[in-house]
């Protein structure tokens, strides 16, 4: 059975995607920490980061620091934070997440943002990607 993240891959689920390139997706975290909470998944399915081979790592970690600049660029934050859990999704994935305290990266705290905000910070995200 495919993970939620590779029906988003595939165009079965939508999301609030701010950048993609042939191997990788960054979308809006559905539930985030903090607006402008974004994850940085491989399109090829693996349960777990670490388990990607070292090219295909190096290359989800590059494309992360892109999306990373892209939204320290469009949300107001001292820095983007990255952490990887894993526990949620059985596709390997990054959250990026700008904080401006080490105390705003809080993964039991949730905000509340409507459609409308969501697709704000997307595109905002993607004008600086």
């Amino acid at each position: 059975m495919a993970s939620v993240f590779s029906l988003i891959v595939a165009g079965e689920i939508p999301c609030y995607k701010v950048a993609e390139d042939e191997n990788h997706l960054a979308f809006l975290d559905i539930n985030p920490v903090a607006p402008g909470h974004t994850l940085v998944i491989p399109k090829r399915e693996v349960n777990y980061l670490f388990d990607l081979p070292d090219e295909e790592y190096v290359a989800l970690e590059l494309f992360a620091k892109r999306v990373a600049r892209a939204i320290d660029a469009a949300m107001p934050c001292k820095r983007v934070a990255e952490a990887v859990i894993g526990l949620e999704v059985p596709h390997a994935h990054i959250h990026l997440v700008p904080i401006n305290t080490e105390g705003d990266l809080d993964f039991h705290k949730k905000t509340e943002l409507s459609g409308d905000e969501m697709k704000s910070i997307a595109a905002r995200i993607a004008e600086k990607f």
